[in-house]
């Protein structure tokens, strides 16, 4: 983004609170959308700066999304209790759990599917639900190379701060956990213990999503999140988050909006 094209944005901030999110709750499935999503369609509500989906998503048992098909968008998914199945066309198979940060580049083309079945894996048979977070980036450039990535990041998250767990930034090159292929956009996490004495300060960008995973949390100027709500900031950052309770936090960076890269 240029310095001329961020001078004419006006600073603002929007709260977006858990219950007016858009549903889709089927007999195996509850998931709420940030954003317009499948049959669900707002043309005031499709995207904020690079981020065009951030569905919440509780999967039964034995359940999930059978294979399907992706292209030129890099999709993160973050769990956070229970576990999710993984495979997809270019041969990757694995559980993914709270504290595994995962990213697939959908790029020309790829078929995935995200089951709540781990037992078919480790033999260990459960009945608890996958609670998970996707959130989907459109890349640089379309017609990039399928790709998949995934690090277990648990004792990074233990710390309380803001973790960066994905990004295409320049500047977080050499302290990210994964890579996504958007030079614009970073993904990080906080998990707070709710200890008032410990903050975490949002990056400064034109662009910042974020939307707390679970728990309650104050922030700076905007006041009480509960879980499920998201605050969208356009060129305002710098807040400070402070955690009530043990709290997870999602937060998106970006440094370009969709259509002005």
């Amino acid at each position: 983004m240029t310095r001329s094209l961020r001078s004419l944005m006006t600073p603002h901030t929007d709260v977006h609170r858990a219950g007016d999110r858009m549903k889709t709750r089927v007999s195996w499935l509850d998931s709420k959308h940030s954003f317009s999503f499948g049959e669900h369609y707002d043309p005031d509500n499709t995207h904020h700066g690079l981020l065009l989906v951030n569905n919440d998503d509780v999967v039964s048992p034995g359940q999930g999304f059978d294979t399907h098909p992706h292209r030129d968008m890099e999709i993160v998914t973050w769990v956070l209790g229970g576990s999710l199945v993984h495979q997809d066309s270019l041969g990757h198979s694995g559980i993914i759990y709270p504290g595994l940060a995962q990213r697939m580049s959908a790029g020309t083309g790829i078929l995935h599917s995200e089951k709540n079945d781990a037992w078919r894996i480790d033999g260990a048979e459960h009945d608890e639900p996958v609670h998970f977070v996707q959130m989907w980036v459109v890349p640089d450039e379309p017609g990039l190379t399928p790709g998949y990535q995934q690090l277990e990041i648990d004792d990074a998250l233990a710390t309380g701060g803001l973790v960066t767990v994905a990004a295409g930034l320049p500047r977080y090159r050499d302290r990210t956990a994964i890579a996504i292929n958007s030079s614009h956009a970073a993904f990080h996490v906080a998990r707070m213990s709710g200890d008032p004495e410990q903050a975490i300060d949002l990056p400064d960008a034109p662009y910042l999503h974020v939307f707390v995973a679970n728990g309650e949390v104050e922030m700076e100027g905007v006041g009480t999140l509960d879980e499920g709500d998201a605050v969208r900031l356009t060129r305002t950052g710098g807040q400070r988050v402070i955690a009530r309770r043990p709290s997870e936090i999602l937060v998106w960076e970006m440094h370009a909006r969709l259509g002005a890269q």
